[in-house]
């Protein structure tokens, strides 16, 4: 295996990638300056987001290509690894990289808004593929973030900076959108595949195993990032993957109430709950009634 490449600075990205430091908190990488370089497994402690000029056409996302074949966007951040070291064949990397460490944004609104945009945390099958107009609309931000690093530090820098880093999470925001959309046909399988895996869980042994089902458990089971499932389900049906599950699983509760031979605790444990008192207190935030209340009411 390869030694990992240790990206935890500004510093250390400029090094790996033969740029100037301009500033230590930020800077934006001109891939094309890089020396050649093989396929390396990249540990990051900084932020990047890394526009990548590939053809994608070629690329596959299960048995689907993916939809647009200019540029991808990747989106790192600290604590996560880019393994690329099966690739030992010498290439010219080109694209760019907008990278940034934590401390920059401390004392901004940037925190707030990276735990809202989760494609930070998106696999690297779920990245953005952008169209010519989307991409251009990117560089465009990114040059100025350059230009600004080449000016003189002053009261207005980081405020410039960091706004400008928003408007790129914001406009990826918008991005990622369209893709969904245009992605419909996809998107339509992983909601069918989602449904019937649910409905799938609460008919086998796996509450009494496993327990309640979460997001994370049905990302898993469709090869999905948890944040790209959930942001996929939020905004190809209105409800959170949390709510979808709550829903089928008050559903099957109030079959299983109907059965007057099972307590309400014994319905508890068959549908995953450690704590009988738990499910009695979702069921009325959903029901609006007590488990008891809805079986006397259904009689």
């Amino acid at each position: 295996m390869s030694k990992s490449v240790i990206i935890d600075s500004i510093k250390a990205s400029n090094e790996f990638n033969n740029h100037p430091t301009f500033h230590p908190l930020v800077c934006v990488t001109d891939f094309s300056k890089a020396n050649p370089r093989s396929g390396h497994r990249m540990e990051f402690g900084i932020y990047a987001i890394i526009l990548k000029q590939v053809d994608c056409g070629n690329l596959m996302y299960g048995k689907n290509t993916y939809d647009y074949q200019e540029s991808t966007v990747v989106f790192v951040g600290p604590g996560q690894v880019l393994d690329a070291s099966f690739n030992t064949e010498v290439y010219q990397p080109h694209g760019l990289a907008l990278s940034f460490h934590p401390d920059l944004i401390v004392g901004t609104r940037l925190p707030q808004l990276i735990d809202d945009y989760g494609f930070f945390s998106y696999n690297l099958d779920e990245a953005l593929h952008l169209s010519k107009l989307e991409e251009q609309t990117l560089k465009d931000i990114f040059y100025k973030i350059d230009a600004e690093l080449k000016q003189p530090v002053d009261k207005h820098s980081k405020k410039l900076i960091s706004s400008n880093i928003a408007l790129i999470l914001e406009y990826c925001e918008r991005f990622y959108d369209r893709q969904f959309i245009t992605r419909e046909h996809v998107n339509a399988g992983i909601l069918s595949r989602f449904e019937n895996s649910l409905n799938a869980y609460f008919k086998s042994e796996k509450p009494y195993t496993l327990g309640l089902p979460s997001v994370a458990y049905f990302a898993d089971e469709l090869n999905l990032s948890a944040n790209y499932f959930g942001d996929l389900v939020k905004k190809e049906t209105g409800k959170s993957a949390q709510e979808q599950i709550q829903n089928v699983l008050i559903r099957v509760a109030k079959d299983k109430i109907f059965d007057s031979e099972k307590s309400v605790k014994e319905i508890a444990f068959e549908l995953g709950f450690k704590y009988p008192q738990h499910f009695s207190r979702l069921f009325k935030q959903q029901v609006g009634i007590t488990p008891l209340e809805f079986r006397a009411s259904s009689t």
